[in-house]
């Protein structure tokens, strides 16, 4: 079956420009691309279908020896491809523009040139529109220039390759030689303005001051970071994160693809080309955590907008520009590798989760105490989200995981409206606000004895997932990281070492056990992290650094994560890169490297921890494609 080419997940890179994004495979291609955000239509999509999705490739004519790195501090991909003829070097990147005109231009740049010998290189590119439901109409307006255009969409194609249209692509057959360079730029631009009349390519030394200024720019970001970042070694979550938040909205993507599964070949596929509340709330904390503040403000803001200024108007998760309705289509896609079905939007957007009440103070919180005063528009708003936690904690609902049987009384979920009202009534005392204090504190204490009479198992020393559900969690671990309990009460460290013994899979954790007749996924690597930073907060610093390892060796090469990992094999699974296990990889590495500065050296890259995986023989050299 076609869908069976496809490479690992492992096998990809993550390129992008915080607007857009697109993954890079070893072999040199682009197999997912959506433009001019990464939540609408893909433009280059073989990845969920080999057949119609289109894509774009710059190879060898032969077979070919890889090799690939990010250059240092940027997003800015280099790919090695070497065969008998010779040796070339490929960069991608999407172009960002430095200055008063800095942020993202929708426009993806791939320079190739020769490293040694002679290569034959043979370029395609194939952009099918919609998740490949349209191929485009090719156009040439000579010069070197091209668009290819459908629908509402459309792409100029340029560069100082030799290429030449066929019915539905484009294709070029070249031979490079050592020091020379050729270039390919591919931007989205309006459908009107093509018809009308499209603006001059541009020549080869203008394409080349874009890659220079690009990676100027990312460097110029990342230096920013703290030193405690670079000794921790996670700059390149970091990147990842801040790939993933939309400079112009201030909205955090959980990751840039849909319907990549959890389970191989099976139907947990989900669309997390969204900005959902939790997600983005951790990671404006872990961005925070090493030296960027303008992500938690834009987000911050985004939320505020998005919702209208009130808690009636607070969801889930929103569209990358704000938008509420995002209804789950299924497409007649093959699907990655078979794995069916293809969904575009998620419904869980219209669920309830009171944690996201909680979510929202607590970003509010972690504000006020970087020096930053609500103003009343902001005031107001938080009053009314505090206001829905006091109302509404006592509740069912669909929690940290979306489940989508009955709703249940979850733990996490009560916990974070606790957490929610106790920052409500520390705002409104440290600012002199007024506000419904004794009814907050009311409520509060009220939601406390709750949980520590119903989701607490005293005879196993743990929390429990939800009331009346003797069922573990590992979003229990996250209790302290809002104060509802100290890292090191007793209670805690039972609870951690509960999840430890009961959600263990072969070094790794599960979110939680599913029942015997549902579909079973891989470790969820985001807990892994979560156990890793509660023993280090605990003092645990060993069995900590075991646990981090253990889980940083499930990235590629590349040193990014999926959101899951098959335990027994070290395939990844899920959708590619996730932030939610980026940002909790940096959270966990800070505890660790706070705990006993002698374990940061294996902290340096997750490069070497899965090399340390390899050797210990958990996981087989080579199973996440790196």
């Amino acid at each position: 079956m076609a869908e069976e080419r496809c490479p690992p997940i492992a096998d990809y890179g993550l390129i992008g420009d915080c607007r857009s994004a697109a993954l890079v495979s070893t072999a040199g291609a682009i197999d997912w691309c959506c433009l001019p955000r990464m939540d609408q239509g893909s433009c280059f999509g073989r990845l969920l279908d080999w057949k119609r999705g289109g894509c774009c490739t710059v190879a060898p004519a032969g077979p070919a020896r890889t090799r690939r790195r990010y250059l240092d501090g940027t997003l800015v991909l280099e790919t090695r491809l070497a065969c008998e003829a010779g040796e070339v070097r490929l960069l991608d990147c999407f172009a960002v523009a430095p200055g008063e005109e800095a942020g993202p231009r929708s426009q993806l740049l791939r320079i190739v040139e020769g490293v040694r010998g002679a290569v034959t290189l043979e370029v395609r590119v194939a952009p099918r529109f919609d998740y490949g439901e349209l191929p485009p109409w090719i156009r040439d307006h000579g010069g070197g220039t091209f668009s290819a255009t459908g629908g509402d969409d459309a792409l100029l194609i340029s560069g100082d390759l030799p290429l030449e249209a066929r019915k539905h692509e484009l294709c070029a057959r070249l031979e490079l030689c050592e020091g020379e360079r050729r270039r390919l730029s591919i931007e989205h631009v309006d459908p009107v303005l093509v018809d009308e009349r499209p603006r001059a390519q541009e020549d080869a030394a203008a394409l080349d001051a874009r890659l220079d200024a690009t990676v100027a720019w990312w460097r110029e970001w990342s230096s920013r970071a703290s030193p405690e970042a670079r000794e921790a070694g996670v700059l390149r979550s970091t990147l990842v994160l801040k790939a993933l938040a939309n400079p112009a909205t201030g909205a955090i993507a959980a990751a840039p693809t849909t319907s990549l599964p959890e389970v191989d070949g099976g139907d947990l596929n989900w669309d997390y080309r969204f900005s959902w509340v939790r997600d983005s709330t951790f990671t404006v904390r872990s961005l925070a955590e090493v030296g960027y503040d303008d992500e938690a403000d834009a987000f911050r803001r985004f939320v505020e907008r998005s919702a209208a200024g009130s808690a009636e108007g607070v969801q889930v998760m929103f569209g990358l520009g704000g938008e509420r309705r995002l209804g789950e289509v299924t497409l007649e896609l093959a699907g990655y590798r078979g794995a069916r079905p293809v969904r575009v939007g998620n419904s869980a957007a219209d669920q309830c989760q009171l944690g996201v009440y909680g979510q929202l103070l607590e970003l509010a919180w972690r504000w006020h105490l970087r020096d930053h005063r609500p103003d009343d528009d902001y005031w107001r708003f938080l009053v009314d989200v505090a206001d829905a936690a006091a109302a509404r904690w006592r509740e069912p609902d669909r929690g940290i995981w979306e489940v989508r049987g009955d709703p249940r009384h979850f733990v996490h979920s009560k916990a974070m409206c606790w957490a929610g009202l106790d920052r409500a009534i520390r705002l409104a005392e440290d600012t002199g606000r007024e506000a419904p204090l004794e009814r907050w504190a009311a409520e509060r204490d009220a939601a406390r004895e709750a949980i520590e009479s119903d989701g607490y198992d005293a005879a196993r020393r743990t929390f429990v997932q939800a009331f009346g559900d003797g069922r573990l969690d590992a979003a229990l671990l996250l209790l302290p990281t809002v104060g509802f309990v100290e890292w090191d009460d007793e209670r805690m460290v039972g609870t951690a070492d509960a999840i430890r013994e009961e959600l263990d899979a072969d070094g790794l954790l599960l979110r939680y056990r599913v029942e015997a007749d549902e579909e079973h996924e891989g470790a969820f690597l985001a807990c892994s992290f979560w156990l890793a930073e509660c023993l280090a907060h605990q003092g645990r610093a060993d069995e900590a650094a075991a646990v981090f390892e253990r889980a940083a060796g499930c990235a590629n090469d590349l040193g990014l994560f999926s959101e899951e990992a098959d335990p027994r094999t070290g395939e990844l699974l899920g959708n590619f890169p996730q932030g939610l296990t980026h940002l909790a990889h940096i959270s966990a590495a800070l505890a660790l490297a706070g705990a006993n500065s002698a374990i940061t050296a294996p902290l340096t890259s997750v490069c070497e921890a899965k090399d340390a995986v390899i050797r210990s023989g958990r996981l087989r050299s080579g199973s996440t494609g790196s």
